[in-house]
């Protein structure tokens, strides 16, 4: 994953979820596109 990518992810999840970034910055990447996938979904379900 980019930095730019890993950084819009990032910004989504603290947005939509109550995460600190500081708890973000030090998951890896694989985490963050699991947090990223599952918030996403949901906020995609609630819009629905």
């Amino acid at each position: 994953m980019s930095r730019e990518e890993r950084k819009n992810m990032i910004e989504f999840i603290t947005k939509m979820r109550e995460l600190n970034k500081e708890q973000l910055l030090y998951m890896t990447d694989a985490e963050i596109e699991h947090i990223y996938n599952q918030t996403y979904y949901h906020h995609e379900e609630i819009a629905e």
